[in-house]
């Protein structure tokens, strides 16, 4: 099988796309696992990502990072929702072959706490099914 010729244009596209939509961000209701928590951003109701939550600090924990501590979840949606205020979009975005899709990250100070897959013509944002229906399992 043959790769896709990928054009920085469509990746551009990608990063900007991701930069209209993260005003409309939102925090949902936090999941607690038994030794961290995540806290699910919403778009349209779709889940696009989760942002890993640190009690202790009262602030999102890098990618790839879980704090693991005594989970508490008091607060946590009302902070990410504050974060992802301050949150901005990163000047790049790589691409995921098997998933055939861009993915922006999207920092908050120097973390990276989101990445956000966007289709491969850079045209619409990809939601995280699997979250999603947790997000939707759960009632949050």
């Amino acid at each position: 099988m043959k790769s896709r010729i990928l054009k920085p244009e469509e990746a551009e596209k990608a990063v900007e796309l991701v930069r209209q939509a993260l005003s409309f961000f939102r925090a949902g209701e936090p999941i607690v696992h038994p030794d961290h928590v995540d806290v699910p951003v919403l778009y349209l109701d779709f889940a696009i990502d989760r942002v890993h939550y640190d009690p202790r600090t009262g602030n999102p924990s890098p990618k790839g990072a879980h704090p693991h501590t005594e989970p508490r979840a008091e607060g946590a949606r009302e902070r990410i929702d504050e974060v992802l205020k301050e949150a901005h979009v990163l000047e790049g975005a790589e691409f995921r072959e098997p998933e055939d899709c861009w993915v922006v990250p999207v920092a908050w100070k120097s973390f990276i706490i989101l990445h956000v897959r966007v289709s491969a013509d850079g045209s619409e944002l990809i939601p995280d099914y699997h979250l999603t229906q947790e997000v939707r399992r759960h009632g949050l």
